[in-house]
């Protein structure tokens, strides 16, 4: 065993165990039990400098190990996880605060609506879908002053329940962030691919769509397609009743109203093809792309759209982030 100085000379052996069992009572009662100096120096018999010097000379003898526990710290591993199976380049991974669907949906369009907060400026333009998680989002603004922004419709309008109602959303979007709401007048689907040709080359249509191609930030839902809970069968009188059609096609996730395969590309069903609304090739060039989803049954859709690279950012929760994780550990098939 080394000597151990503390400013003074070599002592002997058994002196050298009385110091080191000092040092570490003091180590202990100071660390551990949060015990001041004084109260150590009293209860051990012994000055307050030694005790000073013993607890100085412990640290420096790598006697004492300090670790501050992150409570975010699972959250940034699951984020890191979610990051490495690709698709992404920022994932947002908030605690699942309770069992209920629109609770643990709120949180996650609080922190979905941070982030934009902090992503925009005056003079960009923003454009969204309907459905739950982007209201989610406009529920969670709380912008701290006006900015000069635009709120563009990505795809055409659903009327019915209001989060369907693109127009809705993005005006409330809108008055939340002090800036200009676009209305588009064109429905989601057209009854055939030449009349959606038609309505997309309407000077008013083409207008909203072509600020929506320009926008710098894109806020979208997640759809789930095989859950009974999926919003896609708000969106069109028949899919409800084609589902059989939808299963067949492969669907997995919708996007933009798009429905995509297990590999996030777009699945060979009739209604893709009657779509008011940006291409995803046309979604691709926007700059940030910021997809909102909470909820088990959005786990296989997000896994979809991150293996199609669809998005940039992924807002969800951990019950979310640790299903999605499972799933892609098991291969990621239904």
């Amino acid at each position: 065993m080394a000597l151990i100085k503390l400013n003074q000379k070599h002592v002997a052996p058994r002196e050298e165990i009385v110091i080191a069992r000092q040092m570490h009572q003091a180590l202990v009662l100071h660390f551990l039990e949060g015990l001041t100096q004084a109260q150590i120096a009293e209860q051990l018999g012994i000055s307050q400098p030694t005790v000073n010097r013993l607890i100085k000379r412990g640290r420096q003898l790598g006697l004492v190990e300090i670790k501050i526990k992150s409570p975010v710290e699972p959250l940034v591993d699951m984020e890191e996880q979610l990051l490495a199976l690709g698709g992404i380049s920022r994932a947002i991974v908030v605690p699942t605060v309770s069992d209920n669907p629109q609770t643990a949906l709120q949180a996650v369009g609080d922190a979905a609506a941070r982030l934009l907060l902090e992503e925009i400026t005056d003079g960009d333009t923003i454009c969204i879908t309907g459905g739950k998680g982007v209201s989610a989002v406009v529920a969670g603004l709380q912008a701290p002053r006006r900015f000069d922004v635009e709120v563009i419709p990505a795809t055409g309008c659903v009327q019915g329940k209001h989060y369907t109602d693109v127009n809705h959303v993005s005006t409330l979007m809108a008055d939340k962030l002090g800036g200009r709401a676009y209305q588009i007048h064109a429905p989601l689907f057209a009854d055939s691919s030449a009349e959606r040709a038609m309505l997309i080359n309407m000077r008013s249509v083409a207008d909203v769509f072509k600020r929506a191609r320009e926008a710098k930030i894109a806020v979208v839902g997640i759809g789930s397609i095989l859950s009974d809970d999926s919003s896609y069968y708000d969106l069109h009188p028949s899919s409800s009743t084609d589902r059989d059609a939808i299963e067949r096609s492969g669907a997995r996730s919708e996007l933009l109203a798009h429905l995509l395969d297990d590999r996030g590309q777009v699945c060979d069903y009739s209604l893709n093809g009657s779509l008011v609304s940006l291409t995803l090739e046309e979604f691709a060039s926007i700059p940030t792309k910021i997809g909102v989803a909470s909820g088990q049954n959005k786990a296989r859709p997000i896994l979809s759209i991150m293996r199609g690279n669809h998005l940039d950012t992924l807002v969800t929760d951990e019950a979310t982030g640790q299903r999605i994780l499972d799933i892609a550990a098991e291969g990621g098939r239904i």
